[in-house]
C-alpha cells in the first residue's frame, strides 16, 4: 500500500501575557487516548520546543483533569522553547481524541482558550490531524482519513470547508473496530471456542499465552478479578494479528471484518462529499493501520479498488502532531517555505 503524501472553533484570548514565539507562531497539540504530543512552531515552520505527555480522556477523568494533564505537557514544550506557557503562540491548533461532536469541540475550545496559551484557538477531532499530515502542502486540503488506534473514526474534508464526519462515540453510534473492539472480539471468540460454543481457534492458546497463562479460563478469571488491569486487554490486538498471520481462520475473519469496516467508513465519507468518482486521497492512520499488517493491507486495497477505484490509498507514517501544526500554519497564512520546513523536520 503506497504512501501519498480542517470544523473548528476560534476566539481571541484576553490578557495573554509574556513573550510569545512570534506573530504567526503555532502551538500544535495532538492528544490521543494513549499519548499527547505538543510542539511550539515558529512562523517560519521551525520547531522551537516539543514534549510528550499522557493520554487525553475527558470521558474517563473529566475535562478539567484531562486538561490538567495537557497543561503540564504544554508547559514542558514551552520550557523547551524557552518561553512561558501563557501567550505562548499566535495560534493554538489542537486536534483531540474524544472531541467527536461539534459540541465537544466547542466546550474544549472554550476550556483551552481560558488557559491563555494563544491568541486564537481552534479545536478539531484528532482524525483531522492524520488527514492534514498526509495531504500535500500548498494545495487546498481535500481527502478522507480513516484512523484506527484505540478506537476507530473517519473524516473527510473539501477545500470549501465542508466535512464528512461520524459521531464515533462507541457502539451507540454504530462503531466497531479499533484496538478495544479487536481485543474484545478476539476474547469473545476464544472464550466460546474454549468451552465448545464456537469454532476452534489458536486464539485459545495465544491470548492467555501472552500473559503467561495456560488457558482461557485463567485469562477470563484474571481479567474479571482485576489481576490483569483493564488496559491490559489492548495488548491482545497484536496477538490477534500474529495469530492471523500464522494461518488461523477465526483470527483472519476478525482482520477481514476490520478491513470491511475501514473501507465502509472511507466510501461513505467519499460519497457524502461527492468524491467517489474522483481521484482522492484516502489516508490511513493510527497504530493499527500504521502497523502495515499484510492481510489487512491487502484486503483494504482489494475492497477499495472494487468500490472506489479512483481513490488513492496511502498510509500516514508522519506523527499526527505534524497535521495539527500544518493546520495551524494554514490558519495563520504561513508560506510554502514554512510548511516545507516543518514537514522536513518530521520526515
Amino acid at each position: 500500500m503506497g504512501t501519498r503524501v480542517g470544523v473548528g472553533t476560534s476566539g481571541a484570548v484576553d490578557g495573554a501575557e509574556g513573550p510569545a514565539a512570534g506573530r504567526g507562531s503555532v502551538l500544535a497539540v495532538d492528544a490521543g487516548n494513549s499519548k499527547t504530543d505538543v510542539a511550539v512552531i515558529g512562523a517560519d515552520g521551525s520547531v522551537l520546543g516539543a514534549a510528550r505527555g499522557g493520554g487525553f480522556q475527558p470521558p474517563v477523568v473529566g475535562i478539567e483533569a484531562a486538561l490538567g494533564t495537557l497543561e503540564r505537557t504544554v508547559e514542558r514544550a514551552a520550557a523547551a522553547a524557552g518561553l512561558p506557557a501563557r501567550g505562548l503562540a499566535d495560534q493554538v491548533s489542537a486536534c483531540l481524541a474524544n472531541a467527536d461532536l461539534p459540541a465537544e469541540e466547542r466546550d474544549l475550545a472554550q476550556a483551552i482558550r481560558a488557559r491563555g496559551w494563544g491568541r486564537d484557538t481552534e479545536v478539531r477531532n484528532d482524525t483531522f490531524a492524520v488527514l492534514r499530515a498526509g495531504l500535500p502542502s500548498g494545495a487546498p486540503p481535500r481527502g478522507v482519513a480513516v484512523v484506527c488506534g484505540a478506537g476507530i473514526n473517519c473524516a473527510g474534508l473539501l477545500p470549501d470547508g465542508r466535512t464528512a464526519r461520524f459521531p464515533a462515540v462507541g457502539r451507540i453510534s454504530g462503531d466497531w473496530g479499533g484496538g478495544s473492539g479487536l481485543s474484545e472480539e478476539a476474547l469473545w471468540l476464544a472464550a466460546r471456542a474454549a468451552d465448545g460454543r464456537g469454532e476452534p481457534t489458536a486464539l485459545t492458546r495465544t491470548l492467555p499465552g501472552h500473559f503467561g497463562l495456560d488457558s482461557m479460563y485463567e485469562l477470563i478469571e484474571a481479567l474479571h478479578l482485576g489481576r490483569i488491569p483493564f488496559e491490559g486487554r489492548y495488548e491482545l490486538t497484536p496477538v490477534l494479528f500474529e495469530t492471523c498471520a500464522a494461518g488461523d481462520a477465526v483470527a483472519a475473519s476478525v482482520v477481514d471484518r476490520l478491513a470491511e469496516e475501514v473501507v465502509l467508513l472511507a466510501t461513505v465519507a467519499l460519497g457524502k462529499l461527492g468524491l467517489l468518482d474522483e481521484e482522492t486521497p484516502v489516508l490511513l492512520g493510527g497504530s493499527v493501520l500504521a502497523a502495515r499488517q499484510p492481510r489487512l493491507d491487502g484486503q483494504i486495497l482489494e475492497l477499495m479498488a472494487a468500490r472506489a477505484p479512483k481513490a488513492v490509498v496511502g498510509v500516514v507514517a508522519a506523527p499526527p502532531v505534524l497535521g495539527a501544526a500544518l493546520l495551524g500554519l494554514d490558519r495563520v497564512g504561513a508560506d510554502a517555505r514554512a510548511h516545507a520546513r516543518l514537514a522536513a523536520h518530521y520526515a
